[in-house]
């Protein structure tokens, strides 16, 4: 008799599941709720997609305008590229690599702060999820070489954080750590600087920029 009233418990708990859940659906189904998240998705990876299209199309074109030895051409092939990123981004805006690109064809045309507020969006909260750590290193060292190359000494403290992030993100980057050098000189930090140098001959021996910058703290 025990076991029958168990039985009967369980049976009738979970009839009362079964009824829940089929009261849910209907709503749902009444609703069109199933059929609005499923455009809504599809349409999210048709957006996607079409992100990605305009990001390719506008890599070549920064490709192309870097290897034009007009500079009429480049500026016009750079131009394109800016454009197809934008649409990338209006797309896609949590895609941080459409920002880097426009950044890149904006550089490229000497539009420097511009790129800077570019690459700021690939970094910031929004973008930065998208990125992979040593890509993420990568667009550090590139705000930080825009930043070097503006020759505003105000902005040396902000490039400085970048590179000591950017080599915690890729310690085996010579770049990073032979701009780092270059930048605690500029600060008159000299020893920090060769410490940076002597990391980069330790990744590439044979670097160039380290070797000859040694050379010059020595001198």
């Amino acid at each position: 008799m025990e076991t029958t009233e168990k039985d009967f418990m369980v049976h009738d708990i979970v009839l009362q599941i079964i009824l829940i859940l089929l009261m849910v659906f209907m709503f749902l189904y009444m609703h069109d709720i199933p059929k609005k998240l499923f455009a809504k998705l599809r349409l999210r990876n048709r957006s996607e997609v079409q992100a990605k299209r305009h990001f390719v199309q506008g890599a070549q074109l920064l490709a192309r305008a870097r290897s034009s030895k007009s500079r009429s051409a480049s500026n016009s092939l750079a131009k394109e590229a800016v454009a197809e990123a934008e649409k990338a981004i209006a797309l896609d805006p949590k895609d941080a690599a459409a920002y880097l690109l426009k950044a890149l064809a904006l550089d490229l045309q000497g539009y420097r702060p511009s790129a800077l507020d570019s690459i700021d969006m690939a970094l910031s909260p929004l973008a930065v999820k998208s990125l992979a750590d040593n890509e993420k290193g990568d667009a550090l060292l590139k705000r930080a070489e825009m930043k070097m190359a503006m020759n505003d000494r105000g902005r040396l403290d902000s490039a400085l954080a970048d590179l000591t992030e950017s080599v915690k993100l890729n310690s085996k980057n010579v770049r990073t750590f032979c701009l780092l050098g270059q930048c605690y000189e500029a600060k008159k930090m000299k020893e920090e600087a060769r410490k940076a140098y002597e990391e980069a001959l330790q990744i590439e021996p044979q670097s160039d920029v380290a070797q000859e910058a040694l050379k010059s703290l020595d001198s």
